[in-house]
């Protein structure tokens, strides 16, 4: 897959689990699309993103949680110029 694709999917999954588990706290809630509902969506989505990416760190296999069991690797760039 390429990096591309990886960085992708990561970002999806990231997205998709902040959503679904807004979704499932709010079972029950009748919840306005409102300022406040799109604050903690987002803020659900970078607290997700970045606890997962934290424990990669430690632990690579965690990166499944994104979709992927590894960060995308990207080319060196030297003066400008794509070392490849």
């Amino acid at each position: 897959m390429s990096d591309a694709i990886v960085s992708l999917l990561r970002t999806y999954v990231a997205t998709w689990v902040g959503s679904l588990g807004l979704w499932l706290a709010g079972l029950g809630i009748d919840l306005d699309v409102d300022l406040a509902t799109v604050v903690l969506v987002g803020l659900a989505i970078s607290i997700y993103y970045t606890a997962v990416r934290a424990l990669e760190e430690r632990w690579p296999w965690v990166g499944v949680l994104l979709g992927s069991p590894g960060a995308p690797t990207y080319p060196q760039v030297i003066k400008g110029q794509v070392e490849r």
